[in-house]
């Protein structure tokens, strides 16, 4: 059941996380922005694409839920709930979450409803670094378990 569990919360992980991390990345470089009157069309930039990384967005963030959810199960089954990397792990990727749902998907949102200023984007681009940030100090607290016993 362990090997099960572990694999799920891996493959999960790199799937869904990873999606997500590569979608929100690339989101800002590809929504239309404003382009002033009599300025230079803004080439490279899809709104097409840009909607496509939104629902990657979305529905990756979605599928990831079981990431946690079966990363809880696996650290009950082998008794690390009480291991402080755990603990730190799962506030991290709650403020993942928390962050992907209250900033970064609606200002993904508010871009394809509305072309902003390039320079407008920089904040959706620092949200979505910090979140990939998150993510990346889950990965190494998995794989290096700072105080655990084994």
């Amino acid at each position: 059941m362990e090997d099960l569990l572990l694999s799920i919360h891996v493959l999960a992980g790199i799937v869904f996380v990873g999606g997500s991390a590569v979608a929100t990345s690339l989101f800002p470089r590809y929504v239309p922005v404003a382009v002033p009157a009599g300025g230079p069309t803004a080439q490279e930039r899809s709104r097409n694409t840009a909607l496509a990384l939104h629902r990657i967005t979305r529905g990756y963030a979605l599928f990831g839920i079981v990431v946690p959810v079966v990363g809880i199960a696996l650290a009950l089954v082998q008794g690390r709930m009480a291991e402080l990397w755990v603990n730190v792990a799962m506030i991290l990727t709650a403020a993942a979450g928390v962050l992907l749902a209250w900033q970064i998907h609606p200002r993904q949102r508010e871009a394809l409803r509305e072309p902003k200023e390039k320079s407008a984007l920089g904040r959706l681009s620092m949200w979505s670094g910090i979140y990939n940030l998150l993510w990346a100090v889950v990965v190494v607290l998995m794989i290096v378990r700072p105080g655990s016993a084994a």
